[in-house]
């Protein structure tokens, strides 16, 4: 089926892009035969890739590609050093033209702002990371990051990178428990935190958390706070440390030289079992990763304003700083709800600090689009460039309605997948090149990527799983302590290719569409798809406003589909509806596919990063242990859902 085309660049745009310019410079005209050059010749792109980044190396690297240990655990930039602190904000400040340039604005959810240059956000860094020298913090330690979207999280890890030390993120979100577990994995040696945040109107405590958190985590020394609400909180004489204190130090000049291979960063991702996995990322990986895509994918370019709806806990928190600082732009920080006070927030946020590039997900469309556009429409949205979706496929209506009511058809949407351990994305929506509505029309640049069948063929129009042939700079360096489980996670399918665990189909005009994760993928009587495939038949229905689909196990198809919708706001919750929507599918999908059951539910199992998590869902259903659920937003649904379950 030919790819139907929604946005079309101009020449003058095509032009206009870093991505055009650098081909050029490279010696390519056209877009695919720059693309083989890339994968290619991997080590070729990546040396280009850091030097068109304008990367600062302390010491040059000598080689640019060693795979002495194999394709899983390739080293890059053999002996040069460098530091990602002052590839982010150090550099800049150094630079007379660019020193007052606006680094960071912050926005709280009560709606106080603050802007940082990049010469005044350096000085922080400066200070904070002498501050943490003063409290015994060295090269090589390991300090937790347990904070809310404020300046002070930014300023903490490159300030931990500044002096050597590694930083791991947690999301702000989690509960003792689950925060508790990431300290021990880490071993970490320090926890930075907050005494809380405003969402939704109203101050969340963190410090309690902390403390418990703590409690279970004997290898926390020093716990450092910064007193967003100046609340009265709990406090230990001997180990708490008041943020004030930390960042009054004098500013420490001398930035640590690091070899590239040297981890920046430690990173958690929730595990299927509950244990979480511990990406590495080095100082010459994520840093690099992230800000190729934003700055030669996305086009983000000196000046520009990249705002991107997350937690720092997620991936897309660090790619925010690395993929916005490394290319000189200025970063948004925002800590409340998108929604809050009202539905046209989100949108007075762009129009107010003139945001060119801003980062969502489907979910948050979806549940902006019930609201209608009337709240876009009322801030001028004229400075954005670029709107990037992330975490989840699409389905097509919330796309249109996004690309049409909300960019009125000239905004293009860039889809970006990836992951955490990628450092940023496998594929995405290159601006050089046409894109269709929740597709995808490249892999990106040096990311050697196709769709495999069971039998380890690539494949074209045919859903397979999407695998990666060849390494790149910002793959993870394992999982921290746990390199058996790295090697079992993504090399164990097929030999020498990453399978990254997505359902995808390629066609032949070249544009991708990922159906969902090939581990939540359905198998109706020999017949394998995708929920999202069901999905976006539901949610095509005016009175569903978002549906989640899961496989149970049935006696005569195998597995057979059970179907969740949220419904519009004053739609009545009917028996004739479902079988109205189970027709529906059954007429779009065939009768062979039609569900077997649909549930309404007030709302999907989600991250705070609006992720729906189906292994919830089917868990709940099936009366399972879902593992580790604790980065849900709202865990009530789960027992919705379970009851559901008990009643079918």
């Amino acid at each position: 089926m030919k790819t139907k085309i929604a946005w079309s660049p101009t020449p003058e745009l095509v032009k206009s892009t870093r991505l055009y310019r650098w081909m050029k410079q490279l010696g390519y005209d056209d877009y695919d035969a720059f693309l083989q050059a890339a994968t290619n010749d991997v080590s070729w792109f990546w040396q280009e890739a850091e030097k068109v980044l304008g990367i600062h190396w302390d010491e040059p690297y000598t080689r640019t590609l060693d795979l002495d240990k194999g394709i899983k655990w390739p080293k890059w930039y053999i002996g040069g050093k460098l530091n990602a602190a002052y590839n982010s904000v150090g550099k800049w400040a150094d630079d007379e033209q660019m020193k007052d340039h606006a680094a960071l604005i912050w926005e709280g959810e009560d709606g106080q702002t603050l802007t940082y240059s990049y010469s005044q956000l350096n000085e922080q860094i400066n200070r904070v990371a002498n501050g943490l020298k003063e409290q015994g913090i060295q090269k090589g330690d390991i300090v937790a990051i347990y904070m809310p979207m404020v300046a002070e999280t930014v300023i903490s890890m490159l300030a931990v990178a500044k002096i050597g030390a590694i930083y791991s993120p947690v999301f702000s979100g989690y509960g003792a428990d689950a925060v508790a577990t990431r300290l021990n994995a880490a071993e970490a040696k320090m926890l930075i935190t907050a005494d809380g945040f405003y969402r939704r109107g109203r101050p969340v405590s963190m410090k309690e958390e902390a403390d418990k958190a703590v409690a279970m985590s004997p290898s926390i020394k020093k716990v450092v706070v910064y007193r967003r609400l100046q609340s009265d909180i709990p406090w230990k004489k001997d180990r708490d440390i008041d943020w004030v204190d930390v960042a009054k130090a004098e500013p420490l000049c001398e930035t640590e030289s690091l070899n590239s291979s040297d981890p920046l960063m430690l990173i958690y991702t929730s595990g299927t079992t509950g244990r979480p996995k511990g990406a590495v990322h080095t100082h010459s990986g994520f840093p690099l990763k992230s800000a190729f895509d934003a700055g030669i994918g996305m086009d983000v370019k000196k000046g520009d304003c990249l705002f991107w709806y997350t937690d720092m806990g997620w991936m897309m928190g660090p790619f925010l700083v690395y993929g916005g600082l490394v290319n000189g732009a200025t970063i948004l920080l925002y800590e409340g709800t998108p929604d809050f006070p009202d539905p046209g927030r989100l949108w007075k946020i762009v129009e107010t600090h003139q945001v060119t590039h801003l980062g969502i997900s489907p979910t948050l469309v979806r549940a902006s689009m019930k609201h209608g556009e009337s709240w876009s429409n009322q801030y001028d949205l004229s400075t954005l460039r670029v709107i990037a979706s992330t975490g989840e496929p699409w389905n097509p209506e919330p796309w249109t309605w996004l690309f049409e009511k909300v960019g009125h058809s000239h905004i293009p949407i860039f889809n970006y997948s990836g992951g955490t351990e990628i450092s940023g994305g496998i594929l995405g929506n290159v601006l050089i090149r046409p894109i269709g509505p929740i597709t995808f029309n490249s892999p990106l640049p040096g990311m050697e990527v196709h769709v495999f069948n069971e039998e380890g063929k690539p494949v074209t129009n045919e859903v397979g799983e999407l695998v990666i042939t060849k390494p790149w700079v910002g793959m993870t360096d394992g999982f921290w302590g746990e390199p058996e489980r790295y090697e079992e996670a993504y090399w164990s399918r097929f030999e020498n290719v990453w399978v990254h665990g997505d359902w995808v189909m390629k066609d032949d005009e070249g544009y991708w569409t990922i159906t969902g994760r090939s581990d939540d993928i359905l198998n109706v009587a020999g017949k394998r798809l995708g929920p999202a495939e069901i999905e976006s038949i539901l949610v095509s229905h005016p009175d569903v406003i978002e549906a989640g689909t899961i496989g149970i196990p049935d006696e005569v198809k195998g597995e057979a589909a059970v179907c969740f919708a949220v419904l519009n706001t004053g739609v009545e919750e009917t028996e004739r509806l479902q079988l109205e929507l189970l027709d529906l599918v059954a007429e779009k999908m065939g009768k062979a596919l039609k569900p077997k059951a649909i549930h309404f539910v007030p709302d999907l199992p989600k991250t705070r990063n609006a992720k729906v998590m189906r292994r919830a869902i089917r868990a709940a259903y099936l009366g399972k242990d879902a593992g580790d659920l604790s980065s849900l937003e709202n865990p009530q649904v789960v027992e919705i859902i379970k009851q559901l379950g008990e009643r079918s």
